[in-house]
């Protein structure tokens, strides 16, 4: 049965690239001690522009017990080829020596492009601990070539684009990392559970409604601050303002996303 997980301690919705390494620490060690006993897996997000930062993380994830680390190629002086990749992960890795490691593979972000497909080529004699990736692209191409050369290998394939899921499900993906599943995550457990059986209509149907929100969002201009308004009346949590150069979402977009939302009628009734 695949899994749907959240996000990445200091990912893309946490904003970990705008938080100092301080604060990075701070929230790595709070999501590991909250979650004692109740998660199955607190994987922290390591990377950084700095390649000393990603190490000093990394080595502060395995002293807390991060049950695994995940590393974005970094983006402003990019890796060209996976060789030069390859090596920055490696030194990233290397601190964490027994901790699983995590491919954070984010091209419409980071702007690092190299397939995936290429990159996991051999990827075991450098990188030891090397556990799987999460592929956040459309390229379903790179991700069943991934799946479909590695099968010995038992890596984890976590696919990060939510409006998507079901078709990566469909070529093999083991589970999802995404911010939709903030607050949509009991309707894509029905759609796992459908997908399972297996009932592929059922399946479709939600996967189409989800879409169908993220549509809408995505028109009025959806991001990282708008995705932490829909969780905030969605839960009830506050989930506070987010850091410049991000601004937050306008009272407009919240009332146009919450009606979207509400208006939505899901299979199972709710």
């Amino acid at each position: 049965m695949c899994c749907v997980g959240l996000e990445t301690v200091n990912g893309t919705t946490g904003e970990g690239l705008s938080l100092n390494i301080q604060e990075r620490k701070q929230l790595a060690e709070e999501w590991v001690y909250q979650g004692k006993d109740k998660l199955d897996h607190v994987i922290v997000h390591v990377g950084a522009l700095s390649l000393p930062e990603s190490q000093e993380l990394a080595r502060h994830a395995a002293d807390i017990g991060a049950s695994g680390i995940a590393v974005i190629a970094p983006f402003f002086f990019k890796p060209t080829n996976k060789g030069e990749l390859i090596a920055f992960l490696q030194k990233v890795a290397s601190e964490a020596p027994a901790v699983p490691f995590y491919y954070y593979h984010i091209p419409p972000l980071t702007g690092v492009k190299i397939r995936v497909e290429e990159l996991l080529d051999g990827i075991k004699e450098q990188i030891p601990t090397f556990q799987g990736v999460k592929f956040s692209d459309t390229d379903l191409l790179d991700l069943a070539q991934c799946i479909n050369k590695n099968e010995r290998e038992q890596f984890a394939f976590l696919y990060g684009v939510d409006e998507q899921l079901l078709s990566a499900l469909a070529i093999g993906a083991d589970g999802a990392v995404g911010s939709t599943y903030n607050y949509l995550g009991q309707k894509t457990n029905l759609m796992l559970q459908a997908f399972a059986k297996p009932d592929l209509a059922l399946a479709r149907k939600y996967q189409f409604l989800t879409g169908a929100f993220l549509n809408f969002v995505i028109k009025l201009g959806f991001g990282v601050a708008q995705t932490k308004a829909v969780m905030t009346f969605v839960s009830g949590i506050p989930m506070g303002p987010p850091r410049l150069p991000l601004v937050d979402a306008s009272e407009e977009f919240i009332l146009k996303a919450k009606a979207k939302l509400d208006s939505i009628v899901w299979p199972d009734g709710d």
